[in-house]
C-alpha cells in the first residue's frame, strides 16, 4: 500500500512539473542570472550579483509568476490540447484541476509578494504582468496577430525585470532584445502551425487559421531573414568575444529552419522546427558566458556617464 501511494504521489509530482515546465522554469532562472552577472550588472565582481537578495527576491517572483502562468494557460487550453498534445494532457490529468487553479493563485500571491519585498514598483510590475498572462490565456491568445505579439513580449518580460533593476540601457542590449523577439516570434509562429488542428476544433483565430499555412510560412521566412540584421550588429561589437560563434551557429539554424518549415507539412516536422529553435535559445543563455564583461562593464560606466 504504501509503494502505491509513493508511486501515485510521483506521478503526481511529475505530472505538476509537466504542467509548470520545470524544465523552462529552470532554464528562466539561469538565463536571469547569467544575464544579471554577464549584460546587466555594473560591478567586476559575480559575488555581489549572486548574493543579492533583491536580485533573488525578482527570480523568485518571476519563476512563481510564470509557473503560474503556465497553469492558467493548460487550464484554458485542455481542450486543445487533447487534440494537439494528447500524450502530455493525460500525464497533466493526474492533478485535479482544482488543485491546479488553487496552486494558481498561491504562486501569484507568492510571486506579487516577493516583488513588494523589493519594491512597489517591482510588485506593480508583478501584477500587471499577472493580469497580462492571464486575459492573453483567456482572450488574446485566440487572435492571430494580438496573440502572436502579446506571447513574444510576456516571454521577454522576465528579462526586462532584470534589465530595469540594473538600468543598463547599453544598445547592444537593445540590438540583443530585437534578436530574441524575432526569433521568440517565429517559434511562436512555428508552433501555432504545430497545433493548427486543435486552434481549428476549439475557434482559435490564430496566425495560421486566419492567414493560412502558405502565407504564415513567408511570415517566418520574412523574419528569419530580418534576424539577420541584429545578428550583424551585435556581432560588431568587441564585448561579444567568443558569443559571436553562437550568433554565426544562430544565423545558418534560422535559415534551415525557414526553409525546412517552408517545406513542412506534418505536425511532426513542425515540432522538430520549433525544438531546434528552442534548443538554439538555450545555447544562447549559456553562451552569455563568452561575454567579455569588462567590455560590457565599460559601456555601462560610458552610458551612467
Amino acid at each position: 500500500m504504501s509503494t502505491f501511494k509513493n508511486n501515485t504521489l510521483l506521478l503526481k509530482i511529475f505530472s505538476l512539473l509537466s504542467v509548470i515546465r520545470g524544465y523552462n522554469i529552470l532554464v528562466l532562472i539561469a538565463a536571469q542570472y547569467l544575464a544579471a552577472i554577464f549584460i546587466f550588472s555594473d560591478t567586476k565582481s559575480v559575488k555581489p550579483v549572486v548574493f543579492d537578495w533583491h536580485l533573488l527576491y525578482l527570480v523568485i517572483a518571476t519563476v512563481c509568476v510564470v509557473a503560474a502562468g503556465y497553469i492558467i494557460n493548460n487550464f484554458y487550453d485542455k481542450n486543445a490540447d487533447k487534440i494537439n498534445r494528447p500524450i502530455k494532457t493525460g500525464i497533466d490529468s493526474y492533478v485535479k484541476q482544482e488543485t491546479k487553479l488553487r496552486l494558481y493563485f498561491l504562486l501569484n500571491f507568492i510571486g506579487f509578494g516577493f516583488g513588494w519585498l523589493v519594491s512597489w514598483r517591482a510588485a506593480f510590475f508583478f501584477a500587471v504582468y499577472i493580469f497580462g498572462i492571464w486575459f492573453y490565456s483567456h482572450k488574446l491568445k485566440k487572435y492571430s496577430l494580438i496573440g502572436l505579439i502579446t506571447a513574444t513580449i510576456l516571454t521577454i518580460l522576465p528579462f526586462f525585470v532584470v534589465f530595469v533593476y540594473y538600468k543598463n540601457f547599453s544598445k547592444v542590449i537593445f540590438v540583443h532584445a530585437i534578436f530574441l523577439f524575432l526569433v521568440i516570434m517565429t517559434r511562436e509562429l512555428i508552433k501555432d502551425l504545430e497545433n493548427i488542428k486543435g486552434a481549428i476544433a476549439n475557434s482559435y483565430n490564430t496566425f495560421p487559421v486566419i492567414y493560412g499555412e502558405r502565407n504564415t510560412k513567408k511570415t517566418i521566412i520574412l523574419l528569419m531573414f530580418l534576424t539577420l540584421i541584429p545578428i550583424g550588429i551585435i556581432n560588431t561589437y568587441p564585448a561579444i568575444e567568443y558569443m559571436k560563434y553562437y550568433f554565426y551557429l544562430a544565423a545558418i539554424t534560422l535559415i534551415f529552419v525557414g526553409f525546412y518549415t517552408w517545406n513542412s507539412v506534418q505536425k511532426n516536422q513542425y515540432r522538430l522546427a520549433h525544438n531546434i529553435l528552442k534548443v538554439l535559445l538555450l545555447i544562447g543563455v549559456f553562451s552569455l558566458l563568452f561575454i567579455d564583461r569588462s567590455l560590457i562593464l565599460d559601456k555601462v560606466i560610458e552610458v551612467l556617464d
